[in-house]
């Protein structure tokens, strides 16, 4: 994006480096407001749009501009909510939000050529989590919005009442209704040293072809839900109950036999990957409860890949985060 600078300065306006200073916060918030990556990148895009489409004057005028561009992020998302239920009864399979990796594996570069700012990058916490923002996925859009804003972002709910266009009362309801579904779902918590040791059991099982050793490390009613976004061959519906995950792990046995797995850290939490000379293919989260694995969530769609897709040709490209 084309910054200004003061005329004859050689300087960046002080002014203008205050609100770019916003971007990763803007990120941040619209990743876990959509659960993907591209469209908060649309989302930011279009909030900043919005910004230098004023006069001078227009933005002097607004007091508290980080303020400003939530509140234009915010009702964005909220619009992209809304249209995005309809577009997701339309795709192809089972859809999941787009995982995330640790920010060292992140590469300095997008497929459309545009670079991304490390600084730009998510930050993993448990609000990121794949169960977290499955469980968002069954809100309605402004409960998710209600929600992330105040308990997520500290945002009082008047600040969010601005955003959603209901009472304040209205949105603090909306927040407990989200709150709700929160612990509802919520699972008994595993230390994530242990979560990291039960993924690699499973990983060490299944490239074993250990049945018996995968079965136990499964909850007897675990689920698995695949995203391939129309990939050919793709599972196109959850598979329910640990026999029958496993059986689709051996059906699957063969066009898994030349990928490589690795552990990796999915969305903050211990996960694994697979690879085709070099590049990644799939991304697969888990969520473990009482030393079992009650869910697994497999990522195809190519499109959601972005941040994983490390070729060997890229390898000097991975960055760390700036501190």
């Amino acid at each position: 994006m084309t910054t200004q600078s003061e005329p004859g300065s050689g300087r960046l306006d002080p002014g203008l480096s205050a609100i770019m200073s916003e971007r990763r916060q803007l990120i941040n918030l619209a990743y876990r407001l959509l659960g993907s990556l591209a469209d908060a990148e649309d989302v930011v895009q279009e909030t900043y749009a919005r910004w230098y489409a004023m006069t001078r004057q227009e933005q002097d005028a607004i007091a508290a501009p980080g303020a400003w561009l939530t509140k234009v992020a915010g009702r964005i998302c909220l619009n992209v909510l809304s249209s995005a239920r309809a577009r997701r009864e339309t795709y192809v399979g089972e859809w999941i939000p787009e995982p995330l990796p640790e920010p060292t594996e992140w590469i300095n570069g997008r497929s459309d050529g545009i670079t991304v700012d490390p600084a730009d990058r998510v930050t993993l916490d448990e609000s990121v989590n794949m169960a977290f923002l499955v469980v968002l996925e069954s809100m309605t859009p402004a409960e998710r919005v209600a929600f992330i804003l105040h308990d997520v972002f500290r945002y009082s709910f008047a600040e969010v009442a601005e955003i959603v266009g209901r009472t304040s009362a209205a949105c603090r309801q909306l927040a407990s209704s989200a709150r709700r579904r929160i612990r509802a779902a919520q699972a008994s918590t595993t230390p994530v040293a242990r979560q990291a040791r039960i993924v690699r059991d499973f990983k060490q099982a299944w490239e074993a072809k250990d049945i018996d050793a995968l079965i136990a490390l499964l909850d007897p009613d675990a689920t698995a839900i695949a995203d391939g976004g129309g990939v050919v061959g793709a599972v196109l519906r959850p598979v329910e109950g640990a026999e029958q995950i496993v059986r689709s792990l051996v059906h699957l046995e063969g066009r898994l036999r030349d990928l490589t797995f690795l552990e990796r850290t999915v969305n903050g939490r211990p996960g694994l990957i697979a690879q085709e000379d070099g590049v990644t293919v799939s991304v697969y989260a888990f969520e473990v409860a009482d030393d079992r694995i009650k869910h697994i969530w497999a990522v195809r769609n190519p499109d959601k890949l972005r941040s994983w897709t490390v070729g060997p040709q890229h390898q000097d490209q991975r960055v760390a985060p700036r501190r």
